[in-house]
């Protein structure tokens, strides 16, 4: 199962690396000749990487070195500014699904394939958060974060299994 911000032409890619370009600098932040070929990296994978993966691809594309520390560097700028997200329960990295959508999204949250480990990233209304995260403050717990992450097994592997 393919993330559901994986991109599969140059095209796409190139298109979505310029929009990149523009949000950072629309935030003020500079998207570095490296950044952007770690994003590249993340917008070709078929599925969510770790750093160390990052790093690997990143060598065998370019031809450099990076270390797995500057990797993770760059994936934090990356993901301040919202080009990817990392998944809390596997530390792996995908690409934001909405880099190129000009229009306010609900927050973040992934459905996690435990068979092909593939990722969806679906929309919950900001309502919905914070009334759980009002009825967990209520129980004196103070949220880290906000980062819903399901388990389980989509739709393709399911039927594969039947």
């Amino acid at each position: 199962m393919r993330t559901e911000a994986h991109m599969t032409g140059s095209q796409d890619i190139a298109r979505v690396l310029d929009q990149a370009h523009s949000i950072c600098a629309e935030q003020g932040a500079r998207l570095t000749e490296k950044r952007k070929r770690v994003l590249q990296v993340v917008l070709e994978s078929s599925e969510p990487l770790s750093a160390y993966q990052i790093a690997d691809q990143y060598r065998d594309n370019h031809g450099q070195t990076l270390s797995v520390m500057s990797v993770y560097r760059m994936l934090n700028f990356l993901k301040e500014n919202e080009l990817v997200h990392r998944l809390e329960t596997t530390n792996q990295y995908l690409p934001c699904s909405h880099i190129t959508c000009k229009h306010d999204h609900e927050v973040p949250q992934f459905l996690i394939c435990d068979e092909c480990h593939g990722v969806n990233e679906v929309g919950i209304r900001k309502e919905i958060l914070q009334e759980l995260s009002a009825n967990i403050e209520d129980t004196g717990f103070t949220l880290a974060r906000q980062q819903i992450e399901f388990h389980g097994i989509c739709n393709t592997c399911r039927k594969a299994d039947a």
